[in-house]
């Protein structure tokens, strides 16, 4: 590895291999997360409505509704819907429209990385991580979906290169970036986008090459213009007359703020949002251990929650590496000036890390194994500066056995976490104990005997295997088709649970009576899973009773009927294929007794249809 350079210019002769490695670095991110995108379809049905909606209509667009009438929103802000809206309007709605430009976000993201890791530490870090970003399970699931991460994550790290930007002189600029960048990945997931920021400001805070008065003052600006990039659309919701205006779900009020600091906040720390992990997939049996709860990893509180279960396939590999190179590294820097900038990375990204974390290994609402999409730059890039610093200061006794340390654990790591799949590639796994057993013996001898170039590529066979466990993963994550709420990584599992939060089954009868429904809602139906399903199958816009959880309070019974009185809404359908099982089913059982009573049904498969143009009873 080479160390750190002393100007943020790349020597002239360094230029060449560094663009070659970059570009291969680049195209290669692209190839492997372009490749087949389109097998996942539709990904997630709820934000795949959302997206034919706002790829159809500027308002859907603008707020993130589900349909293209404007009912009701999906229970996040828009940001995503903005960019796979803004493709359907260009290109024509459709899965490669729509997927796309998230896996372009992924490319994004790398550079991004390599860039900011590379002006601390030198090309071959920042290569390091970006590489290792890239070869993360969650990220290749992520990037190729249409969740809002993918989007919220390019932003972090968007934010995490301004802020090492900053670092490099008086970097006020530089730092409102930074926040601007954290204001719009808040668009995006709220306060989950905003995780990062304590890290960030410390590090400047710590570093900045300013007085420590101009420090404040530059944290107090990035602030404002974080607070303005995400507070324009606020107050656009609070000022825009709720009634011209989609319901915004998840709320209980239809006020943004509700949403933040209630059902996309404190609510999912604290547990009072959703239905927890033991209602998923009621009926199909337990699993065989908590800890492989399907989609829905593991359930349990505390620090073993990210190594363990599906977080520990989609984020596990690297990260007690990047935790013992956190270590390292601050120990390495501990008497340098105050204005390191290698110091800071640590304080920055090791952050990052660790605040994102916690917060993930202790909320108590129920969480998704991809939420750790969030702290896969931070992971790749500690690790990428862990082993950059201790190889620097080789002729350490204690940094080598750092640098050997963090190679043959990761090693070790990876071997350990594929015996939880041993059915898959058991070859793989021995392969990789071996490969770091052998490098780590062989890399103590060669460093010892202070022969550089070979010690040199024996770290890049000893990080080949730290990253083989994490890349075949994120291979095999490719050739998988993900649909639903909570898709997994790696290869299809026998046993696993499956995640479906919608409809199951579609009725082809159902959707041909609704394709020739000619008023502004072809049908209403409980909750926005079901209502996205039939808005895909039919392209007809669907009234969603009730948002995503089934209990926000909208339509009312009267909003419902006025609506009925005025033909805007031609169908009502009640489905016992799919839904929110183990959730509320009764916030709008009033809408459901009065069409039950007023009108008749008929059965269609599994759905219950009412026909709300002829009314048995009237009065």
């Amino acid at each position: 590895m080479t160390t750190a350079p002393t100007t943020t210019t790349p020597a002239r002769s360094a230029v060449p291999w560094r663009r070659i490695a970059l570009g291969a670095l680049l195209v290669g991110t692209a190839v492997l997360y372009l490749w087949r995108i389109t097998v996942n379809g539709m990904g997630n049905g709820f934000y795949a409505a959302a997206t034919q909606a706002g790829s159809s209509n500027w308002e859907a667009l603008l707020f993130g509704s589900l349909d293209p009438h404007n009912f009701i929103t999906v229970d996040k802000p828009p940001l995503s819907q903005w960019v796979m809206g803004l493709s359907g309007q260009l290109f024509g709605f459709s899965s490669a429209s729509m997927l796309i430009p998230q896996a372009l976000m992924a490319v994004g993201a790398v550079a991004l990385l390599y860039a900011a890791v590379a002006r601390i530490c030198g090309p071959t870090a920042g290569l390091l991580a970006g590489l290792a970003l890239a070869l993360t399970p969650v990220a290749v699931l992520m990037f190729r979906f249409n969740n809002p991460d993918a989007v919220m994550v390019l932003l972090m790290t968007a934010a995490a290169y301004c802020t090492v930007r900053a670092l490099e002189r008086d970097g006020l600029r530089w730092l409102a970036l930074a926040g601007v960048a954290l204001g719009f990945a808040f668009l995006a997931k709220m306060l989950e986008g905003v995780m990062p920021a304590p890290a960030l400001a410390a590090a400047y805070l710590l570093a900045a090459p300013v007085a420590l008065r101009t420090r404040l003052l530059h944290l107090l600006g990035a602030a404002a213009a974080m607070t303005a990039s995400a507070g324009w659309f606020v107050l656009l919701t609070m000022w825009w007359p709720a009634s011209s205006r989609p319901y915004l779900a998840g709320s209980t009020d239809n006020s943004f703020m509700n949403l933040v600091l209630g059902y996309n906040g404190l609510s999912r720390i604290v547990g009072r949002n959703h239905g927890a992990a033991g209602q998923i997939g009621a009926g199909a049996g337990p699993p065989a251990r908590l800890a492989d709860l399907g989609p829905y990893g593991n359930q349990v509180q505390g620090i073993g929650r990210l190594f363990g279960g599906e977080f520990g396939y989609e984020i596990g590999w690297l990260l007690p590496g990047a935790v013992a190179a956190l270590v390292v590294v601050l120990a390495i820097r501990g008497r340098a000036p105050r204005t390191d900038r290698v110091r800071a990375a640590a304080v920055l990204f090791g952050g990052w890390l660790l605040v994102d974390g916690l917060v993930l290994s202790y909320m108590h609402g129920m969480i998704h194994p991809y939420y750790t999409l969030s702290i896969a730059p931070a992971v790749a890039a500690m690790f990428a500066i862990g082993v950059q610093q201790t190889w620097a200061r080789r002729e350490t006794l204690w940094c080598r056995i750092a640098l050997v340390g963090v190679l043959l654990g990761t090693g070790l790591w990876n071997w350990f976490v594929l015996g939880r799949n041993v059915t898959w590639l058991p070859g793989l796994r021995w392969a990789i104990l071996v490969l770091a057993v052998a490098a780590a013996v062989a890399l103590l001898g060669v460093l010892a005997a202070r022969r550089t170039g070979v010690a040199a590529s024996l770290v890049a066979v000893a990080v080949a295997g730290a990253l083989a466990g994490s890349g075949a993963y994120a291979v095999a994550t490719v050739d998988v088709a993900h649909q639903g709420g909570g898709p997994s990584v790696g290869p299809a599992r026998t046993g696993h649970l499956a995640s479906s939060w919608g409809r199951t089954k579609d009725d082809p009868h159902l959707d041909t009576m609704l394709k020739a429904t000619h008023t502004e809602w072809s049908a209403a139906i409980d909750r926005s899973s079901n209502a996205a399903a039939l808005e895909l199958s039919t392209g007809t816009a669907v009234m969603a009773i009730g948002g995503f959880s089934g209990t926000d309070p909208a339509p009312t019974l009267a909003q419902f009927q006025e609506a009925v009185a005025a033909h805007r809404v031609a169908y009502y359908v009640t489905t016992t294929g799919g839904g929110h099982r183990g959730m509320s089913s009764h916030a709008h059982a009033d809408i459901a007794r009065w069409v039950a009573f007023n009108y008749r049904a008929q059965q269609l498969g599994d759905d219950l249809v009412y026909d709300l143009a002829a009314p048995v009873r009237t009065g």
